[in-house]
């Protein structure tokens, strides 16, 4: 009895070990991909005159759609100080921070529905870098025809220019918008791990509203970066559905291939 009950703390004991192991190596390959693509998005590009002419073939193309009106929008609460902080918070705080912190309530208590959304993010992430390279663009606030502030800078203070991020930061990748895009998944992923509840819900959608529009009012979008956005979440979704439904099993069995042949080869 005293041997079975040692082995079987020996099992838990291994197991848990192995867990540790496995969460461990999860979060951090989460976080070295975040941190390759910041320093990728940074990097890829250093040719403003190029963003600035690709700014305004944008630009032309939404006043062809007649739908160029950023200038437009951030007039109407431009003398409304609390409106611009309430969007500047929404801009900068419920982007990336609020995804790390939903990222990791999903890790621990949502596994599958968080392994899809990491799946989609990632993915989106990937063709959005390939984006900025071949086409980068300045944002509104960096255009000095379009006339829009940077409320971030002026109101709060903060900037995605700052010297203390400068490294992480590409100004001159406004399309596809991300902050859109990632929203999009976001809600996706929290509304798959709380089915059926009506408010989280609402908060979602809610969410994606307000990140959408607050890329405008703060001068950081144009509205055709919203298109790109959700285009390139579209993408990552349709990965994450290929990677649960054939992907994983693919790798896994590739994986037992190199691994058998590997074990062949030593004996």
């Amino acid at each position: 009895m005293a041997r079975s009950e040692s082995l079987s703390a020996g099992r838990l004991a291994s197991f848990a070990e192995r867990s540790l192991y496995r969460e461990a190596a999860e979060l951090a390959l989460v976080a070295i991909a975040f941190l390759l693509y910041f320093i990728v998005r940074a990097n890829v590009i250093d040719r403003p005159e190029v963003a600035l002419e690709n700014a305004r073939q944008l630009v032309d193309a939404e006043k062809a759609l007649g739908i160029y009106a950023e200038a437009a929008w951030q007039d109407a609460i431009i003398g409304h100080e609390l409106i611009v902080r309430g969007l500047n918070f929404v801009y900068f705080w419920l982007d990336f921070p609020l995804i790390a912190a939903l990222g990791l309530w999903m890790y621990f208590r949502r596994r599958a529905q968080y392994t899809f959304t990491r799946d989609a993010i990632l993915f989106s992430g990937a063709l959005a870098l390939v984006a900025y390279h071949l086409f980068p663009v300045a944002p509104p606030r960096l255009l000095p025809e379009a006339g829009l502030l940077d409320t971030l800078r002026v109101y709060n203070n903060a900037s995605y220019q700052a010297q203390s991020t400068e490294f992480f930061v590409n100004p001159y990748a406004a399309m596809p918008s991300l902050h859109v895009g990632w929203a999009v998944l976001v809600a996706l992923g929290v509304a798959r791990a709380l089915p059926g509840n009506r408010l989280v819900l609402v908060l979602a959608v809610g969410h994606v509203i307000a990140q959408s529009t607050s890329t405008v009012f703060t001068g950081n979008h144009y509205f055709l970066d919203w298109a790109g956005g959700v285009a390139v979440a579209g993408a990552g979704i349709a990965f994450a559905v290929f990677m649960q439904r054939r992907g994983y099993e693919l790798l896994r069995r590739a994986l037992e291939r190199a691994t058998g042949n590997k074990q062949q080869g030593s004996s």
